[in-house]
């Protein structure tokens, strides 16, 4: 999220994080060192820090993913999202942005979602718009994410979504008014990448790829490196190479590279979203 909102021409005076993996807040602070970090999301308020004018937050996503069996609100990690709306009930930010998974939107999830919206109304006075986008937009990988913003309503001086993209499910609920049941349009007209897990197919010159990898075409099947990982995901080459653990400079191994870019939000779709909240909002 920091390095979209940057490249989006946003600039940080103070910068905190709440994180529990070891190796993604070591990797944080070795790409911003001058970043405070605040413990868990369960007791961000009890820190004390002044009012963040933007707060980002991505909950854990497994109990809405496709792959997941669908608990929902009813996980265990997915209910960590009522503290991220504490967060934001307590120190009323600018602006807040919420990412997950896709699954999110779907029918067995809706009144999860319509609990989710209701809870951010609830805060009341943000206008609170949300879309489903895909990195594939972007990059050349399909990864279809919902991003819900919160903008303060006075501040708004036109609708945030629908993006200027291909498409995607998007709706709104705004001001103090009461949350309505999330609507929306979907259209699917953008190209898909094909997705076989995490490798990458070496095709020859002139060769195409139909969903289904021929018998020599798996020859040449290899592991995506960890830098191809960070591209995929918009991020500098070895961007999590290193990171602080204990003040000491170290070297982050491989499997844990993977899954910290496994994790992250892809950097061109927050940039473009942080643009647009520029481009119609008021700010500070």
């Amino acid at each position: 999220f920091s390095l979209g909102l940057e490249k989006a021409g946003f600039h940080f005076d103070k910068l905190y994080f709440s994180e529990i993996d070891r190796h993604a807040i070591a990797n944080f602070k070795y790409n911003y060192p001058y970043a405070e970090y605040i413990g868990k999301v369960e007791t961000v308020i009890e820190t004390g820090i002044e009012r963040p004018n933007i707060i980002t937050f991505g909950s854990p996503c497994q109990d809405f993913s496709v792959a997941g069996i669908g608990k929902g609100l009813g996980g265990d990690r997915s209910s960590l999202i009522s503290y991220a709306i504490e967060v934001i009930r307590h120190f009323r930010p600018d602006v807040f942005i919420w990412e997950n998974v896709k699954g999110v939107l779907f029918t067995r999830h809706r009144t999860d979602l319509f609990t989710i919206l209701k809870a951010f109304t609830d805060v009341g006075g943000y206008h609170i718009e949300w879309q489903l986008l895909n990195t594939a937009w972007f990059l050349p990988q399909n990864r279809e994410r919902m991003y819900l913003v919160g903008r303060v309503a006075d501040r708004c001086t036109a609708d945030l979504f629908p993006l200027p993209t291909p498409g995607g499910v998007h709706g709104k609920v705004g001001g103090d008014e009461p949350a309505a049941r999330p609507s929306g349009t979907i259209t699917r007209n953008y190209g898909r990448q094909p997705n076989i897990g995490n490798y990458v197919l070496c095709l020859k010159s002139g060769e195409a790829y139909n969903g289904t990898p021929t018998p020599e075409q798996l020859k040449h099947v290899r592991m995506l490196t960890e830098v191809e990982c960070e591209r995929l995901q918009g991020f500098p080459d070895n961007y999590t190479r290193y990171g602080i653990y204990d003040g000491v400079k170290k070297e982050i191994a491989k499997i844990h590279r993977y899954a910290l870019l496994g994790n992250a939000v892809s950097v061109p779709v927050v940039r473009e979203v942080a643009a647009r909240i520029r481009q119609t909002t008021t700010l500070f």
